[in-house]
């Protein structure tokens, strides 16, 4: 079976890489819908199923399975997305500083499955505390555009930001690699039925 990815983040293609050899890259392109009361478990697990079924129903995916996740960062009750400007990372990253954050990411695997289409929903969430920053290790961080296209305003990947994790690390950077891990061996049983 042939695989698509419904996200244009390098990380996650990165990480699908090491489960899945070969598979396109094709971005959602719809607007996220979602419900202000949702828990952030549940916002991830939608927000995923909206991507990869949006994909799922474009021409060039017929036959194909999709995979699409969505990752936020939570706090105190509060969900924490991409940051809209410099003074909103700064802010997030504020916030984090010294404290233990939750990471969700959520994945939806939609495939054909006996002239219709099955899904596969899950998430995974990972607790991570942050190192007590500096306004200037915060204001450097910033001044390096890492910050700007990532849930939390932060990469776990950059380094230098978090002292420790409980969970999955690949969960943090945007694709939970052992989740995926079991969702594909289970996708990839069903289809072979067929």
């Amino acid at each position: 079976m042939e695989w698509i990815l419904a996200s244009a983040s390098p990380r996650r293609k990165e990480l699908l890489g090491q489960l899945i050899e070969k598979f396109d890259v094709i971005p959602s392109q719809g607007e996220e819908k979602t419900d202000g009361t949702l828990s952030p478990e549940m916002l991830v697990k939608t927000l995923a199923e909206q991507k990869a079924t949006e994909v799922a129903t474009y021409p060039t995916a017929h036959g194909k399975i999709v995979l699409g996740a969505d990752t936020v960062v939570a706090f105190d009750g509060k969900v924490l997305g991409k940051p809209k400007d410099e003074a909103d990372a700064f802010s997030m990253l504020s916030m984090l500083s010294g404290q233990t954050h939750e990471v969700y990411t959520g994945v939806c695997i939609v495939y054909p499955k006996k002239g219709g289409t099955e899904k596969l929903v899950a998430a995974a969430r990972t607790e991570v505390r942050f190192f007590p920053l500096t306004e200037e290790q915060i204001r450097a961080y910033i001044a390096t555009g890492s910050p700007m296209d990532k849930a939390g305003a932060y990469g776990i990947q950059d380094g230098g930001l978090v002292e420790r994790i409980q969970g999955s690390f690949s969960n943090v950077v945007g694709l939970p690699v052992e989740l995926c891990a079991e969702l594909i061996a289970r996708v990839q049983a069903e289809t072979e039925e067929v």
